[in-house]
């Protein structure tokens, strides 16, 4: 005979009370709807926080129960609290820069486009470069790429350098192409990437793909400490606000000491798991194995990349592109110079691995991963067993030979499902309708029985997980179709990708990822039910609070407008 749903809630909060006996919470959540994420108990009526660390998950009377003079108490009225979520990749830093630079994502064609380009470049000093970018023609009227000739009349002596979305791709206006020493007679295509150029003349147009961008990055001056630090409080306040309590973030070897100051001075609001994201790994083994590794920083190993990007036509595909006749030099992409050979992607994975580091790697081609999985079972073979968790960065687009390959080697499945709704608009253009049915192939991942995890590759796009959540339910592009929706998901095995898988893939579910006594109290208050609303309202549900660690971090009655994140500006420093 089953128990009644109370008396079940009630029996549960007698076994569900953490760690602060004779103490009063110092924070108590009561008439929610909490999704805790354990599979054996998924729902409750309360929370309570002692400290840092959740203590009671049960019952309004069992949680009522701890509440002290002292206690801070959140009526949740009814809406749905949920574990704090992860966003296994992103670049935090530079997403912090972002949000204070030129952001032409929304611009509708070649007009703003110019115009946003010469606003931000008015009244720069001798020197400044004008930085940003993540623009996308896609959308466009007239998706002609953006080339030196638009914006050199508007910008100057000025240098410019804006990124697609992706990262694979920049613009560059001639005074940045100057200082770097490309012209019509050189340099030569670097390994790994294009210097892109008119065929009949030479002259380069502007366009500077995957390792080529490098010939003009490098002479950016680098950002200081202080404008570091800046950045990142800046990226973590806007995460708060969109439910973000954790990352996996691929970091520069400079970003480190920025978490740790930021750390340090008590600052922290979102707990950071950090890759290094560097070409030769080896001389910063020593970094990664002494880091003093925390609740709020650790390092867990490596950042690699197999190839480039399907908007850029440098993913690496096994096939040529269905468009290849746009590029003759690679018509089934590249791989960057890290990994072609792939031998030598090969090495490096062996030895990181047997030296107990985690490995991520960027992989977006079929052929890309296809390359990768055979780099991590060589690693495995040479190595022996271990708990490894390596994981394919993106996994965007598989063979169909390659998705049971993911369970059976046991590498995480790394996805961003709103480059998705992105990538709807073009892929089969660029690859064929076939290819693209084993194209963000969550389904066929989960039912292979392989490890999915959730990100957004911010800044490449929003941060926003419920967008994500929107796009692996629905999927739906940014266009309004509905796009290979075989390979959708569940709302709740979404969630799960951005809570209790996503703290695996990152070797923190024994802390963090679910609601249960004595892990860390990061939790989120929504204003609506993902669980219980219509899925074309996925995209729009809103944070009303978020804490992290048993602190509220943010809190507000703000619904964000759908197609926004509500922080970037068109134009700024």
């Amino acid at each position: 005979m089953r128990a009644s749903g109370k008396l079940l809630l009630g029996v549960l909060a007698m076994w569900m009370t953490g760690g602060c006996a004779n103490q009063h919470a110092d924070l108590a959540i009561i008439n929610a709807r909490v999704w805790t994420g354990v599979p054996e108990n998924p729902s409750a009526e309360a929370v309570a926080v002692c400290g840092d660390r959740i203590d009671v998950v049960g019952t309004n009377e069992a949680v009522q129960a701890r509440v002290g003079p002292n206690t801070t108490i959140i009526d949740a009225g009814g809406r749905r609290v949920i574990p704090g979520l992860t966003d296994c990749h992103t670049h935090i830093i530079g997403a912090g820069l972002q949000l204070d630079r030129l952001y032409l994502r929304d611009v509708a064609g070649r007009e703003e486009f110019i115009a946003a380009v010469g606003e931000a470049a008015a009244g720069r000093k001798a020197g400044e470069w004008v930085l940003g970018g993540r623009w996308s023609v896609e959308s466009w009227a007239d998706p002609q790429p953006p080339a030196k000739e638009w914006i050199d009349p508007v910008t100057g002596d000025v240098p410019v350098f804006l990124s697609r979305m992706d990262g694979h791709q920049a613009l560059a206006n001639s005074a940045a192409l100057k200082l770097a020493g490309i012209d019509a007679d050189g340099p030569p295509d670097p390994s790994g990437g294009e210097i892109e150029r008119d065929p009949a003349t030479g002259e380069p147009t502007g366009i500077l793909k995957d390792d080529a961008m490098d010939l003009v990055s490098d002479h950016i001056p680098p950002i200081s400490d202080e404008q570091r630090d800046a950045a990142l409080l800046r990226a973590m306040a806007h995460a708060n606000r969109l439910g973000i309590t954790g990352v996996h973030n691929m970091s520069e070897p400079e970003d480190l000491a920025a978490f740790v100051r930021i750390r340090a001075a008590g600052k922290a609001t979102v707990r950071i798991r950090a890759f290094v994201m560097t070409e030769e790994w080896q001389p910063h083994y020593d970094t990664v194995r002494e880091f003093d590794s925390d609740d709020w920083v650790t390092v867990g190993g490596f950042k690699g990349f197999m190839d480039g990007s399907l908007g850029s036509r440098t993913a690496c595909m096994h096939d040529p592109y269905a468009d290849a006749a746009l590029d003759e030099k690679y018509p089934s992409g590249l791989l960057v110079a890290m990994a072609d050979p792939p031998e030598k992607m090969r090495n490096r994975i062996i030895d990181a691995d047997r030296r107990g580091f985690q490995v991520v790697v960027h992989a977006i081609g079929d052929r890309a991963n296809t390359l990768l999985l055979d780099c991590y079972e060589a690693a495995t073979e040479r190595n022996g067993p271990r708990d490894r968790r390596h994981r394919s960065e993106h996994a965007q687009h598989l063979a169909p030979a390659d998705i049971a390959r993911f369970a059976g080697i046991g590498v995480i499945a790394s996805m961003q499902p709103s480059h998705k709704a992105d990538d709807a608009r073009y892929a089969e253009r660029a690859i064929g309708a076939e290819r693209c049915k084993t194209s963000y192939a969550y389904r066929g991942l989960l039912d292979a029985g392989a490890e999915v995890c959730f990100g957004s590759d911010w800044p490449v796009v929003s941060v926003n997980p419920f967008k994500g959540i929107a796009t692996a339910v629905t999927a739906r592009s940014l266009d309004g179709r509905i796009w290979f929706p075989e390979q959708s998901m569940t709302v709740e095995e979404a969630l799960r990708a951005y809570t209790t898988t996503a703290t695996y893939a990152g070797f923190q579910e024994d802390r963090v990822g679910a609601l249960e006594p004595g892990k860390l109290a990061d939790l989120v208050i929504l204003d609506r039910d993902p669980l219980g609303i219509p899925p074309d309202q996925l995209g729009q549900v809103a944070v009303t609070h978020t804490i992290v660690g048993g602190r509220v971090v943010w809190s507000g009655e703000v619904s964000l407008a759908e197609g926004t994140d509500g922080a970037y500006k068109r134009a700024g420093r």
